[in-house]
């Protein structure tokens, strides 16, 4: 047991020197939290320290446990949940309580939306000072929020249950479907006492926390059915297959098949994105054209248009197959003809069993038909990214970086923005699994640095984060964390001055300049010169690609500001449709 003590009390006149001999060891709150998330395989924690969960991090530091310490709460919690999808083990955030604990739950929320395994860790008050509401320091009844935006919440009032909410905090993070778990832990169970052999014992080991969910064999057969009776198949594989870490399977289900894939943007590089059989670059048309389409770990949300409307081709001329572990995700916006539920490596394992090796391939007018979309599109889109223009636009820029990322296949590429995250999910080819991060479900800014400073942590790779200017003014203090733990991160800003552009104008011709724009010309490789890591500016193509290369050979913590052209970029990127303009002029 880590950090016992000896404890005697000097006022106790009767105690002899042969019982102060036999003196039991023992234990605290503290001590137990460190032990029981060291027990089950835990060694990174990502949180802001403060009141009262300072020596918590002292502590757990002392105790071999790498802790980074953040400038903000949400950029920890961003961290964290990033680590659970890299890992499979849920990544820890540690938070004081009240302000800190609700910047923390942004990320919480976003990690259950995501299906991250997360689990959000806060000091909290005092419960019988909360319960009426006597007023005490950051006070909140922290619990209550949480619970609806989470799956589970749990409170530890006493040392001896540490070890328990501890254990049932990593099962519910990542059986089922993953998500966040909420762990209150009020200050004045830190300092909780009790007999270190007792606590030892009330610890808890988690065996199985994800155990397989075997399909029905019924499910698998209605779907190979339905399958083999396609005769324009497509496979589309979401985040959730990159989670399952069952890369052969899947890999071996493509190929058998024969049949065409679309990956989700964090699926990229499941399979090459220079694979024969994807379809990416020719989305919108297997997208339209396709009869039958099996969904792997991807669901039909506003990402896939819900599965309907002219995206989809005429109304009924789809059917859809669908693998999730969760039930309730059957059906959620078009009917699915063959669920099968299940985790996905299971699933996956089963349907390669019941298709054997003599599987008939699609009808050839299907897959060349897919080629012949696929070579127009990327003839099309390759001039546009040679183009070597001063100031860049976002094309010839992600052209320059696409080319990095297919010499540095085993880097980690974070990508988000608006124009900057639309586009680099197509110009950007991945070629391993688990290499793309970026904003997922939610589509929200400001993960940028919180994922970097994770990617490098937890898998020790160089990694390059592609930011707009806009989305990386949310976390871009966080390059101080960068600086400070010396990590191999590479961050380039694509400043185009402004959010989506930079060229809207105050209508009034006031003094304020438009709410899109941002100062011009700003010098964002300044803030990394100031923090000791490396800053370099550049205008072209050829510069963004020598300082990038140089970037990752050298592993040094290091900004690139990527001027430009500040007309470029379209009104919300590719989304333009989800924000309502009005059409109305006031007189």
């Amino acid at each position: 047991m880590s950090a016992l003590a000896q404890i005697i009390d000097p006022q106790t006149a009767d105690v002899s020197m042969a019982e102060a001999d036999t003196q039991r060891e023992l234990t605290d709150g503290f001590h137990l939290v460190i032990d029981a998330l060291k027990l089950n395989g835990i060694t990174n924690i990502y949180g802001v320290p403060g009141i009262p969960i300072t020596d918590l991090g002292r502590l757990a530091q002392a105790e071999g446990m790498r802790v980074i310490s953040f400038r903000h709460e949400q950029h920890a919690g961003n961290a964290a949940a990033i680590a659970g999808f890299l890992t499979k083990k849920p990544g820890i955030c540690l938070t004081v309580s009240a302000p800190g604990f609700l910047n923390g739950l942004t990320a919480l929320a976003n990690a259950t939306t995501n299906c991250f395994p997360m689990i959000l860790i806060s000091g909290s008050s005092e419960r019988e000072i909360v319960d009426l509401q006597q007023g005490d320091y950051e006070e909140m009844d922290q619990l209550a929020i949480a619970k609806p935006l989470c799956k589970a919440a749990f409170r530890v009032l006493h040392a001896c249950d540490i070890g328990i909410a501890v254990a049932r905090a990593i099962r519910a993070a990542v059986s089922g479907r993953p998500g966040g778990v909420y762990l209150d832990l009020p200050a004045k169970l830190f300092s909780q006492v009790m007999d270190a052999e007792a606590g030892a014992k009330s610890l808890v080991k988690v065996i199985d926390a994800a155990p397989a969910q075997l399909p029905a064999p019924h499910a698998i057969e209605r779907a190979l059915e339905v399958l083999k009776g396609a005769k324009r198949p497509l496979i589309i594989l979401g985040k959730g297959a990159a989670y399952a870490q069952a890369d052969e399977a899947i890999r071996q289900l493509v190929e058998t098949s024969g049949i065409p894939y679309v990956p989700m943007s964090m699926a990229k590089g499941l399979l090459p994105d220079t694979h024969p059989l994807s379809a990416g670059a020719a989305r919108s048309t297997v997208l339209k054209d396709s009869d039958v389409v099996l969904l792997i770990g991807a669901r039909l949300n506003w990402l896939l248009s819900h599965g309907k409307g002219k995206q989809w081709g005429a109304p009924g001329s789809k059917k859809f197959i669908q693998i999730d572990i969760e039930p309730k995700e059957m059906d959620s916006n078009v009917e699915i003809v063959a669920p099968v539920v299940g985790d996905i490596g299971s699933c996956v394992e089963a349907l390669l069993k019941g298709m054997g090796s003599k599987w008939p391939s699609p009808p050839s007018e299907w897959l060349d038909a897919i080629s012949a979309r696929k070579e127009a599109n990327i003839s099309k889109m390759g001039q546009r990214l040679l183009k070597n223009s001063t100031p860049m636009d976002f094309h010839s820029a992600l052209g320059a970086l696409r080319t990095i990322i297919k010499d540095r296949p085993d880097a980690i590429l974070v990508n988000e923005g608006a124009n900057t995250l639309d586009l680099a999910r197509g110009i950007i080819d991945m070629y391993q699994p688990r290499k793309r991060l970026d904003v997922g479900t939610w589509g929200i800014m400001g993960i940028g640095m919180g994922f970097a400073v994770a990617a490098a942590v937890e898998t020790g790779k160089p990694v390059l984060a592609v930011e707009g200017d806009s989305a990386f003014g949310f976390s871009g203090m966080e390059v101080e964390t960068i600086c400070r733990y010396n990590l191999p991160v590479c961050i380039v800003v694509f400043n185009n001055n402004g959010i989506y552009r930079g060229t809207d104008v105050n209508p009034t011709g006031g003094a304020d300049v438009a709410p899109t724009v941002f100062v011009p010309d700003s010098r964002y490789d300044k803030m990394m010169e100031a923090f000791g890591g490396v800053g370099v500016h550049v205008a072209t193509p050829d510069e963004l690609s020598r300082a990038v290369n140089a970037a990752m050979d050298s592993g040094r913590p290091t900004l690139v500001n990527a001027v430009i052209d500040p007309a470029a970029g379209t009104e919300s990127g590719n989304i333009g449709s989800l924000n309502p303009q009005s059409v109305v002029k006031k007189k």
